[in-house]
């Protein structure tokens, strides 16, 4: 028999379905009370926080280099300039493979292995995420182009403008002024990273370097809103920077290029100072460079033919290079000898051309000797002995004041130590005494030591500015002033000094100065001499003169020349002959500028440097139309 048709239980499966129904609408509550918590969490509990990361990723800060101070010449010629250039920077923050984008770069534009490493350091000494850093200075216009082609394939990667350190004159005042240069792993070491935030340049020479501080200013930053890409949307707010501030030196254009013009491709120098301030007027060393090839980096091969020439372009004669003074010297003796009585201005030797210490057969010369025997001045007073510039008397002048007199008298002028305000490559030269020839060569100190002090020869060092600066002391008869580039600044007065200032030379009286000025004026002017004696200089430099000049020649031996032996120029090798000094100040009533001129193996001082301090004076004094002078 066929069992019974079973109907479906519909209330049973619509027990079931609410079942479900309850279970999914139950999760979906919690869901979304759990999603609402979240939120709730996210938006207002941790609002400051995710506030702050949302910023983060679209606010930078960015930093603002400040504009580098100009230098002026003491008649506002721009002497160091600030022109634009453009870079081409990297923000790494907005570039996934470093490597890579620099493989592309360097496909695109010629990248070297040093800018690589350059760019390298520079990204470790990053102080703020999104700051750009250089890969490469001065992109040329068809580089530039390249770039802006391929920016698509360049995340990360722009081209900015920057205003970089150019020098308008180049290597005319490359060594008066200095040069600013690309801050290497060094400098890193040294600086403030936040002073020098987004700079790649500092001072690393001469004025540039003493004023770095004050001609950098102070750095400025700025808020930028980007996009997803990196790209800067506006910017929000920011703190401008502060420009350097400018400078005025005392140096002269004009006479800087006369000075340089009048040595023409000789080696040597030339240092003018006003005896009235101090100021430096003119400094010149020559051969001299291009700063402008410093600043953004200069290529190997360029700076390897600086480095190793024969003629050391890069060397500032003026105030590190240090030569014996020669007859220069004798000016200052003769005071010596004045001011502590040693002498009298009648105090007079007789001359034969040579002298000898008693008891010693070693024979010192007078610079017209001959092998014949012929030579000398005959009986010589101090102020023949200037203007005939006769060592003899200073032989004996030397010997009479003993070496430590002499070390003395020589350092109140500021010999044997830089007296510069603001040169810091400034060397110190040397005034030998007793004592330092014990400690620095364990050797006695012997009577022929002094012999050579006495004509500016041995162990006595000077450099150009030293020199210059004692014949501004001279010119002020005895009133000392600290030799300075700086003349004024926009924002501050210059500081009274630097470092210890000489006392003024205030012993004796006003006659000595007088005494020995005057025959310096005769060693370029006729005076009341004898017949057919005139001073070294005049036949080269004292006729048609229009203003009165105190000036003193000096020839500085580079090789020793042996007993019995006469020196001759032509026989010995260019660079082994003597080194030309001529020092001078004018006008001798009222002095405007003293200075010094070397001349590198260039023989006679009379002959060959002091037709350039002529040029030098003419320019300065006899100028129609100039600017001041003060």
């Amino acid at each position: 028999m066929a069992e019974p048709l079973v109907l479906k239980d519909h209330s049973a499966e619509a027990e079931i379905f609410y079942e479900r129904v309850a279970i999914g609408f139950g999760i979906l509550i919690v869901l979304t009370l759990f999603l609402v918590g979240r939120l709730f969490y996210l938006q207002i509990i941790q609002h400051d926080i995710y506030r702050t990361r949302s910023d983060d990723n679209r606010i930078h800060v960015q930093s603002i280099p400040p504009i580098r101070g100009l230098i002026f010449d003491r008649n506002g010629v721009l002497i160091a300039d600030n022109i634009p250039t453009f870079n081409l920077t990297i923000i790494k923050e907005r570039v996934e493979d470093i490597d890579k984008t620099l493989a592309t770069i360097g496909s695109l534009i010629p990248l070297s292995d040093s800018e690589i490493k350059a760019f390298q350091q520079r990204l470790k000494r990053r102080q703020r995420p999104f700051e750009s850093t250089p890969i490469k200075l001065k992109l040329t216009e068809r580089e530039k182009a390249r770039i802006a082609v391929n920016r698509y394939a360049l995340p990360g990667v722009q081209v900015e403008a920057r205003l970089v350190r150019h020098y308008p004159m180049g290597a005319l005042m490359a060594h008066a002024v200095g040069s600013v240069r690309r801050i290497n792993e060094d400098d890193l070491q040294k600086l403030d990273s936040i002073t020098y935030s987004g700079t790649d340049h500092i001072g690393k020479i001469g004025i540039e370097k003493f004023y770095e501080r004050s001609l950098l200013g102070e750095v400025g930053y700025q808020e930028v809103e980007t996009n997803a890409r990196g790209q800067v949307m506006k910017e929000l707010s920011g703190t401008p920077p502060k420009p350097g501030n400018n400078l005025t030196m005392h140096v002269d254009t004009n006479l800087q290029r006369a000075a340089s013009e009048a040595l023409g491709d000789r080696r040597g120098s030339v240092v003018a100072i006003d005896p009235n301030s101090g100021g430096i007027l003119a400094m010149v060393s020559k051969p001299s460079y291009d700063p402008n090839l410093f600043v953004t980096g200069i290529e190997y091969q360029t700076y390897a033919e600086l480095r190793d020439s024969e003629d050391v372009p890069l060397f500032n004669r003026a105030v590190q290079g240090q030569y014996e003074p020669g007859s220069t010297l004798k000016p200052f003796l003769a005071l010596a000898g004045l001011l502590s009585g040693v002498i009298t201005p009648d105090y007079s030797v007789k001359d034969p051309g040579w002298f000898k210490l008693p008891n010693n057969q070693r024979v010192y010369r007078d610079w017209n000797w001959t092998k014949k025997g012929t030579g000398g001045h005959g009986v010589v007073n101090l102020d023949k002995a200037i203007y005939r510039s006769c060592n003899v008397y200073f032989y004996e002048l030397a010997v009479k004041l003993g070496i430590e007199r002499i070390h003395d008298h020589l350092t109140k002028f500021g010999f044997g130590s830089d007296m510069s305000y603001d040169l810091p490559e400034a060397h110190d030269g040397l005034v030998p005494s007793r004592a330092w020839k014990e400690r620095v060569r364990q050797e006695s100190w012997y009577p022929g030591d002094t012999v050579n002090i006495g004509i500016g020869q041995g162990d006595l060092l000077v450099t150009p500015l030293q020199l210059a600066t004692a014949v501004s002391v001279l010119a002020n008869r005895g009133r000392w002033v600290q030799p300075r580039m700086l003349k004024e600044s926009s924002l501050y007065t210059l500081p009274a000094s630097r470092s210890r200032l000489l006392p003024n030379i205030a012993e004796g009286d006003d006659a000595a100065w007088d005494i020995v000025i005057q025959s310096m004026e005769k060693v370029v002017h006729r005076g009341n001499m004898g017949f057919g004696e005139n001073g070294t200089a005049w036949a080269h430099i004292g006729q048609d003169i229009e203003y009165r000049m105190a000036g003193k020649s000096g020839t500085a031996q580079v090789v020793t020349i042996e007993q019995g032996e006469e020196y001759n120029e032509e026989e010995v090798d260019e660079r082994l002959r003597k080194h030309a000094w001529f020092v001078a100040f004018a006008p001798v009533q009222k002095p405007e500028i003293a200075l010094a001129v070397l001349v590198e193996n260039g023989g006679g001082g009379s002959a060959i440097a002091a037709p350039v301090a002529r040029k030098m004076l003419d320019e300065y004094l006899l100028k129609p139309n100039r600017i001041s002078k003060r």
